[in-house]
């Protein structure tokens, strides 16, 4: 199967119950960023993501409420890096208690000091790295040599363990396709349980000419699309055609919060038009007709997976055949 059994079905669980309660807006996955500390300050970044100060970082107990505010039943760990956060073991306890999944996504570089022999493998814990791109590529954007051959290494060591691990890998206009599927190839190589593939995020903060046009990504995924099925690729097939322009879709902004140490991110992760304290304001006073319109210039060339993967799937479920589509994809590899 594309994901485990277990997390495909809290999703279907979760998506049946707010079709009974009525719910035509719900978040699906909650973008939670403990803390801005990282250790790299990668290319592609925005600023805040980066810089803030350990001292800073979210208590344990506001992530917990966050969790329990957005019921999402997917929590996003990023920052950031997650693996910095020093309550990161009870966080993670806390939340397969409430029986949520957990996707922690990181460099790797301190996971075999912060979770290696500290966190134990779980069924309901999945380890994200990231590798934009080959070595050379992937030390560019990282600003650093040698976080390449860590990465590997630590996925490696990750799978022997034990682990659920995935691979994140965000394309760049420098990004050349046939470096996307090398990057696949190493992925399926080294038994990954899974690849996520996304457009870059277009930070306003970002100074480096690094992100795609919205005609830039249509050509790099329609070669994508071609290779796709060759490989665990996580995306599914509606964001794919999304991705390479054969189709539109509204965006869902609210199918992904984000709470970061600044509070909730309003409209999405992307997007910072302002952070609100409570769930309940953020939630109710957000404008998400205006921002499922796509109309807002900063939305010109966003096709990032956290705004349109819902929308793709609810579109595949409208009809039989993209609900056998879907089902098909779930089920392969």
């Amino acid at each position: 199967m594309r994901y485990p059994l277990g997390f495909t079905m809290a999703q279907v669980r979760y998506r049946n119950r707010m079709a009974r309660e009525g719910r035509q807006r719900y978040p699906m996955v909650l973008m939670l960023e403990p803390l801005y500390t990282c250790n790299l300050a990668c290319i592609g970044c925005s600023v805040e993501r980066h810089t803030g100060k350990l001292s800073d970082r979210l208590p344990l107990e506001k992530c917990l409420k966050a969790v329990d505010d957005c019921g999402a039943p997917i929590i996003n760990l990023c920052g950031g890096e997650p693996t910095l956060y020093p309550e990161l073991p009870q966080l993670i306890e806390q939340l397969i208690q409430r029986g949520r999944y957990i996707i922690c996504c990181t460099n790797a570089l301190k996971l075999d000091t912060k979770v290696f022999g500290v966190i134990p493998p779980h069924p309901q814990l999945f380890l994200m790295v990231h590798l934009d791109g080959m070595r050379e590529t992937h030390d560019f954007v990282c600003n650093r040599k040698g976080v390449f051959d860590k990465a590997v290494a630590m996925l490696v060591e990750a799978k022997q363990r034990g682990y659920v691990t995935m691979v994140n890998t965000t394309v760049f206009k420098e990004t050349s396709v046939e470096e996307v599927e090398e990057m696949c190839q190493l992925a399926t190589r080294l038994k990954a349980d899974g690849i996520l593939l996304s457009p870059g995020y277009e930070y306003e903060s970002v100074e480096a000419d690094v992100f795609l046009t919205k005609d830039q990504i249509h050509e790099k995924f329609r070669a994508i699309r071609q290779f796709a099925h060759k490989y665990k690729i996580n995306a599914t097939p509606g964001f794919l055609d999304f991705a390479a322009g054969l189709t539109e879709l509204p965006c869902a902004p609210w199918s992904t919060v984000n709470y970061t140490p600044n509070g909730w991110k309003a409209p999405c992760y992307l997007v910072g038009e302002s952070f609100v304290d409570d769930w309940d304001t953020f939630w109710n006073e957000t404008n998400w007709e205006y921002w499922e319109s796509r109309l807002d210039r900063r939305c010109a060339n966003c096709k990032m997976h956290s705004g349109f993967e819902h929308s793709a799937v609810e579109e595949q479920m409208r009809s039989l055949k993209g609900k056998l589509q879907l089902a098909l994809w779930t089920v392969s590899k």
